[in-house]
């Protein structure tokens, strides 16, 4: 079965990519170059220093490449990304351990060829065998003081690592920390405002319950003016007009006084209805000589004396009530009227 195609965007393809040929170049060229290098020490040390930089930039570059695992979108391309890191990650430990053998087995080898040319030039087997012995006691402390500092950094990564890892839970508890302020916060401004408004609201209430009561009880007050004003007309006056029913027949000199009080007012009243009635009348027989003088001077032929005494001047019995006789009528009646009303009343308060 064919495998999946990759997801991966290009660039990450291009930098996998890049990363193998560099890694394929360390394991094939530089390495092979530094293990078979037998000196001068001034070339190993040089191909060493190279070595130690390629190594540097692809661990960087591993790096780099995990910290993008985190940013893609799909598990399955974080998945892939993971394996192919971890995968890097593994043949860089492979390189630098073949770097220590390499670089281990050039200096053997350039020392190797330093004792024998030395032993060509001293042709002394004692020199040899002890050098021979000091340099394997060097080899082996310095092999054991590798891994230690080996060992030291690994140690020291995990350790990193871990704090990473806590410093990433406090930075996302410190953001849910800031979330739930910020909620808090707008929920108190929220009843902050609630309790402004049902402030307000429950001093109007107070306000509208004491008018309330102000109107409740100046309604009772005036229910019970009124049914006191009852109770008074029902009752106490009526009980006094009874206990008093004797005083109607006492004579009450103040009644002469009222009508001779009315009889002022109807001569009054008689006396401006006849004004009225004299202006009236005055006004329509001018206004009538108008009339005719005016019918006079516009007729085109001369009329006879008969004629004009018979259709000129209308009959009192004939002529048409004027609107100032009417109104004088009117006066005369309700004068008239208002006598009677008063009489009336005295005669029912006798």
């Amino acid at each position: 079965m064919a495998p999946l195609p990759s997801s991966l965007s290009e660039d990450l393809l291009t930098i996998i990519e890049s990363l193998r040929r560099r890694r394929k170049d360390l394991s094939d060229f530089q390495l092979q170059r530094l293990r078979s290098c037998t000196g001068p020490l001034a070339i190993q040390q040089q191909y060493a220093a190279e070595l130690r930089e390629d190594l540097d930039t692809f661990a960087r570059h591993v790096e780099d490449l995990d910290l993008s695992v985190d940013d893609q979108r799909t598990e399955r391309d974080r998945r892939e990304l993971r394996q192919v890191v971890d995968e890097f990650r593994a043949d860089l430990a492979s390189l630098k351990k073949e770097t220590r053998a390499a670089l281990l087995a050039s200096k053997r080898a350039i020392d190797a060829n330093q004792l024998s040319n030395r032993d060509e030039l001293l042709r002394s087997s004692a020199v040899r065998e002890k050098q021979d012995l000091n340099e394997k006691v060097a080899e082996d402390a310095l092999m054991k003081a590798n891994n230690d500092v080996t060992e030291a950094l690994q140690r020291t990564i995990s350790l990193m690592q871990g704090e990473l890892e806590k410093s990433v839970l406090s930075t996302q508890l410190l953001d849910a920390s800031s979330a739930s302020l910020r909620s808090t916060s707008s929920t108190h401004d929220v009843l902050d405002g609630l309790l402004v408004t049902s402030k307000h609201l429950i001093t109007a209430l107070e306000k509208s319950d004491w008018l309330d009561r102000m109107l409740v009880l100046a309604g009772l007050a005036f229910f019970i003016l009124v049914v006191a004003f009852i109770l008074k007309q029902r009752i106490v006056d009526r009980g006094l007009r009874i206990a008093f029913w004797w005083t109607r027949f006492i004579p009450d000199f103040s009644s002469d006084e009222e009508l001779l009080s009315m009889e002022e007012a109807k001569m009054v009243a008689s006396a401006v209805t006849g004004t009225v009635v004299s202006v009236a009348m005055t006004a329509s027989s001018a206004v009538a000589a108008a009339a005719a003088s005016a019918s006079l001077s516009l007729a085109p032929a001369p009329v006879s004396s008969s004629s004009l005494g018979e259709s000129s001047v209308p009959s009192d019995k004939d002529a048409a009530p004027t609107p100032l006789d009417v109104l004088s009528d009117v006066l005369l009646s309700s004068s008239d009227n208002r006598d009677n009303a008063r009489e009336t009343a005295f005669h029912d308060e006798l």
